[in-house]
Order: C-alpha cells, then structure tokens, then sequence
C-alpha cells in the first residue's frame, strides 16, 4: 500500500507540515535527510518564534518541533532522498537503501546559505559568523561588524543591521554594487555604513570564543591588512535545495519552486512545496512554518478530493 503523504524535509516547513498532517490522520512519513533540522541548526539563540520570550537554541527548537510531529503519529527516517518520479501515481520517492511510493507529496527541502568558504567561517558559525542579520542582528548592539556581499541582499542586511551595530562595513569584491538603484541609495545615505571596495575576505580570524577581525584582501594593490570586527555577515544570497526536482517541478530562475499564488500547489498535481525551497523573500522561521501549516492543509484536501 502506498503512503498517503511523504514529506521531504525536515525544518520548520517540514515538521509544522507534519504535525498538521498527522493530527489530519494522514500518518505522514519524513525523511530528514541530510541536515535534519534545517538551518535553524546553525543558529545558536531563536528570539523571534512567537511564544516563547525567552528564547531558545535553534536545535532545541527543532527537536521540540520534532517531538511534537512524533507525538500525533509522524513517522521519521533519518535518510537522504536522492530520487524522485512524479510522473507516475502513486509517486515514487527513493532513498539509497529503499524505493517508497505515495499518493501526495510535500516538498519541503529548504535552502542553503551560500558562503565564501574561507578558514574560520565554518569554526566561527554562529559565534559572529552568520548569513541572517534578521536572526542574529539583535546579538551585535553596539558592535563593528562586517557584510560580505554587494547585491540587494547585502544592502538590505547592512541597513537592517545597523539598527543594532555601532558600524556597518561593507566588503565588496568590486568597485561598483550589483543592488539595485534605491537599495545603493539607501544604503550609501546611512551614515553608519562604509563600503571598503576591490575587497575581498581571505580569512575570518577570533580568540577561540568569537570573531575577532577578519585578513582583508585588496584586489588592486594586492595587500593583505588585519581589520577587526565583532561580527562577519555573509549576504551572497541563499541557494534552495532543488537539485532532486530539476526538470520534474517548475523553478524560478533562481531555483527555487515556484507554487500557484495563496497556495503551495506546485505544477504536478499533488506535489506541494513549502518553505524556503519556495521562499526567496522573506527566509524566516515562522513563515516556513506558515507554509508547512499550508502544504498539510492543501494535500489533505487534495487526497479527501480524490476519495
């Protein structure tokens, strides 16, 4: 017998999904795959998830909501979907031990931040290292901090940032931002924002607890200088994970999946997408939760429709 739902994911898309699902009696199955978690496993402290003012650890967080899809039936396995065949029903999902097949399917893969891959930038992840100026502006009042990265999203988080940040440098590779005219604007009229231009980061140097400066490269002159720094945003942008789903589910040009507006149905009938692997706006906690909430609703309508 095929499952009723298979759910691809594992962040707060996935498990609000689940959770959904299951109390939907749709005995959901997930697999985890290869972060369990999702991104708010890189994240150390969560202070904006509404109802819980104190905060709490990303991975906390993700084991609480783990616990609450497991508690209503969510089965879980903790493997790596490498396949997919939408073109048959019921559909086919394989994982490398196993091939399984289900009525619907919610994509909820998540994306990935993208990083210079420098030394010191996986050691100092979440220790003044981060790719979220929402998540993690707040812990750097007061701060100089750095934004890697020249495009709207590095303007949008320098500006963003400094609401909280004594000072915003901004490293360029070039001489020239790739943003667009007003988020320039914006940002180069923030008397708290520099830009250091032809600039690249070679290293991301700390004391062992938290970042501490950075060794910054200068294109032109060929020089390589110490700049200290409490904190290293990087805002090169956010690839989704959807390598499997190529040519199987549309995409935008970015990647990411593109579903019918106020809904997370997909192309492929049955197939629904939710969080940041259909998001490349707002990439927050509660609104991949939003969209898991969305997706369960959306197939367990879908499968009561064919019933």
């Amino acid at each position: 017998m095929p499952e009723k739902l298979i759910i691809i994911g594992s962040g707060p898309a996935g498990h609000t999904a689940a959770i959904y699902a299951a109390r939907a009696e749709l005995k959901p199955l997930m697999f985890e795959g290869s972060t369990p978690g999702g991104q708010l496993m890189l994240t150390t402290e969560v202070e904006n998830f509404p109802g819980f003012p104190g905060g709490l650890m990303g991975p906390e967080m993700m084991d609480l909501f783990k616990k609450q899809g497991e508690r209503f039936g969510t089965r879980i396995l903790s493997e790596n979907v490498t396949g997919v065949d939408f073109s048959v029903r019921p559909f086919v999902v394989s994982t490398s031990t196993a091939t399984y097949s289900s009525e619907a399917v919610i994509v909820s893969t998540g994306a990935s931040a993208m990083w210079i891959g420098v030394p010191g930038e996986r050691e100092y992840g979440g220790r003044g290292v981060s790719a979220c100026a929402t998540c993690d502006g707040f812990f750097f009042k007061n701060k100089k901090i750095i934004v890697v990265g020249g495009g709207d999203s590095a303007m949008e988080e320098a500006t963003f940032l400094t609401k909280f940040a004594e000072s915003v440098t901004v490293i360029v590779r070039k001489d020239v931002l790739k943003a667009s005219k007003i988020m320039q604007e914006r940002a180069k009229a923030n008397a708290k924002i520099t830009f250091a231009w032809n600039s690249e980061v070679k290293e991301i140097v700390g004391d062992g607890t938290r970042v501490t400066g950075v060794k910054l490269f200068n294109n032109q002159t060929n020089e390589t200088t110490d700049f200290a720094t409490d904190g290293v945003f990087v805002a090169i942008g956010h690839k989704p994970n959807t390598e499997l789903f190529a040519g199987k589910l549309d995409m935008d040009k970015g990647g990411f999946l593109v579903t019918q507006p106020g809904s997370t149905k997909t192309n492929v009938e049955g197939v629904f997408a939710a969080g940041d692997v259909a998001d490349h706006y707002y990439k927050q906690a509660i609104t991949a939760a939003g969209t898991g909430c969305m997706a369960a609703i959306d197939a367990e309508r879908w499968l009561a429709g064919r019933e």
